[in-house]
C-alpha cells in the first residue's frame, strides 16, 4: 500500500513504560542475555560476544543489511518517526520495482486465510460482488481464492496499492486473460460503493487509520473482513519493518480504540480470531512485541 505516512503523534497508553530503544543498550544480566540470545541469535551467555550491547549491534547489523527476512525494529509515538529512523540502505515503502516483485509465490491460501475465507463466501452468497482488496499486491488473493470461493462470474475485485504494484498487477492480470474481473487503482477513494472490504495485512501500511479511511467515503462497505493485522491489548505505536527490499512504517494497533472507531462509524463486530502462525517480534521489548496477529469481520448495520 501507500507506505506515506502521517505526522500526528499517537497517544501512548497511560501505564505504558518508557519504551526501551534499539539503539539503547538492555540492562546486563541473565534474563537479558538469554532473551537477547533467542530473539536475536546472539552468542551463549559467557562467550566474549555475550554483553547486550554486542547483541544489540548485531541485531542492527542484521536488520539493516536483510534481503529476505522480514524484521522489525523500535517503538515511535508516529509513522513518520519511524520513517526518519530507517537505514539509507533501502527505499521506504512498496513502490519500487523490487518490492513489486514480491509475493509471488503466495498465490495461493494458507492455513490462516480459512476465517477470512469463510466471511466472504458468505457474502458471496448474499449477493455481494464488488471486493476492495486494499493492499492486495498483484492480486494474490484474488488468484489464491478464486477457485475455493468459486467466484461467481459477475464478482469484481479491486486491488488498491502502490503505483509500481498497480502497474506490475495490471501487467500479470492482462497475461492472465483475468483483467475484466480483477483491475487495479492507487486511489483510496475508489472504495466508495464496494460491497466489501478486504484487508489483509494491510491496515499496518495505511497513511490513516482505517477509521480515518472511512470518514471520506459517502457508501461504505456492507462488510470489511481484516485478517493478519497487528493488534495489541494495550499500546498503539509505530516500528519499523524491514521487508528485506525496503524499511517501512509500520502501524500496531491498540484494541480498543480499533474496535470502537469501527462501532463508532457503524459496522458490528460479527467474529474475530487469531492468525497463530504471525508474530510480531521486538528485540529486548517483550512488552510490544505480540506473539499473534488478529482477524475480524464487521458488517454495516443497516438500521
Amino acid at each position: 500500500m501507500d507506505r506515506q505516512v502521517l505526522n500526528a503523534k499517537v497517544p501512548r497508553a497511560a501505564s505504558e513504560p518508557p519504551s526501551p530503544s534499539i539503539e539503547a543498550a538492555p540492562p546486563v544480566g541473565g534474563w537479558w542475555r538469554r532473551r537477547w540470545a533467542s530473539m536475536t541469535g546472539a552468542p551463549a551467555a559467557g562467550s566474549p560476544a555475550a554483553d547486550p550491547r554486542a547483541a544489540v549491534s548485531d541485531y542492527e547489523r542484521r536488520f539493516t543489511e536483510n534481503t529476505s527476512e522480514n524484521l522489525f525494529r523500535g517503538v515511535f509515538d508516529s509513522a513518520e518517526a519511524a520513517r526518519r529512523s530507517a537505514p539509507d540502505t533501502r527505499p521506504i515503502g512498496y513502490d519500487n520495482p523490487e518490492s513489486a516483485a514480491l509475493y509471488f509465490g503466495r498465490m495461493r491460501h494458507e492455513q490462516y486465510d480459512y476465517p477470512a475465507m469463510f466471511w466472504m463466501q458468505q457474502a458471496l452468497q448474499a449477493g455481494m460482488r464488488s471486493i476492495f482488496d486494499v493492499g492486495g499486491h498483484v492480486g494474490i488473493k484474488f488468484y489464491a481464492f478464486s477457485e475455493p470461493l468459486a467466484l461467481p462470474a459477475d464478482t469484481r475485485w479491486l486491488v488498491c496499492d502502490v503505483p509500481a504494484v498497480v502497474e506490475r498487477g495490471t501487467a500479470v492480470a492482462a497475461r492472465r486473460a483475468v483483467n475484466e474481473r480483477l483491475s487495479f487503482t492507487p486511489r483510496y477513494e475508489a472504495l466508495d460503493g464496494h460491497d466489501l472490504l478486504f484487508a489483509s495485512g494491510a491496515l499496518q501500511y495505511l497513511p490513516m487509520t482505517l477509521a480515518q479511511w472511512l470518514d471520506t467515503i459517502a457508501r461504505r462497505p456492507r462488510r470489511i473482513v481484516i485478517n493478519t493485522t497487528p493488534v495489541h491489548p494495550q499500546f498503539d505505536f509505530h516500528t519499523l519493518n524491514g521487508i528485506g527490499t525496503a524499511y517501512c512504517p509500520y502501524h500496531v494497533f491498540a484494541e480498543t480504540p480499533f474496535l470502537e472507531g469501527l462501532a463508532q462509524r457503524g459496522y458490528v463486530l460479527r467474529d474475530r480470531w487469531i492468525n497463530p502462525d504471525k508474530r510480531l517480534t521486538l528485540p529486548g521489548d517483550p512488552a510490544h512485541s505480540l506473539d499473534h496477529y488478529s482477524g475480524f469481520c464487521f458488517d454495516l448495520n443497516a438500521g
